[in-house]
């Protein structure tokens, strides 16, 4: 694994969507080609990903916020706003745009397999887009670097 890199392993050229492609297509998109995640793209830039948790909605679990009672009013406690409408807007999200991840975990073409696979476990993700000169060229995914042991062994 030490001599591999993530450009070895990665499948190249990946399926991409665009912001504004709605949830159903990207649903659909993933289920015919058989990935769990599509790089989102505006232009040759990658803005995001959008992934099968991302699109899962009915588990997406909507919290209220939280209101204090003080002196006979009401004050929302100002975390609880942001995280409910962070999953308010994930749970009735209608595009891509309002479900992606921004600012995905992403790593280099010339990243070490064994790199790649801790960075996925630091940073408990399935999958990573691949990079070259900022560009996307591909993804790895933990099936990836699974079937990469099995081709040293």
């Amino acid at each position: 694994m030490a001599d591999l890199t993530a450009r070895d392993i990665m499948t190249p050229d990946p399926i991409t969507v665009t912001g504004g492609l709605s949830v159903t297509d990207a649903a659909r998109l993933m289920v015919e080609h058989k990935v769990g995640a599509l790089p989102v793209l505006e232009g040759d830039t990658m803005v995001g990903l959008v992934t099968e948790d991302d699109l899962i909605m009915q588990d997406v679990k909507v919290e209220f916020p939280t209101y204090l009672h003080l002196l006979d009013g009401f004050i929302m406690y100002p975390p609880a706003t942001a995280k409910f409408e962070s999953e308010l807007k994930k749970a009735v999200g209608a595009t891509v745009a309002d479900v992606m991840t921004t600012e995905p975990v992403t790593v280099e073409a010339g990243s070490s397999v064994s790199d790649v696979a801790t960075l996925m476990i630091e940073r408990e993700v399935d999958r990573v887009p691949v990079m070259d000169g900022g560009k996307l060229v591909g993804v790895v995914s933990k099936s990836d670097i699974v079937r990469s042991l099995i081709a040293e062994g």
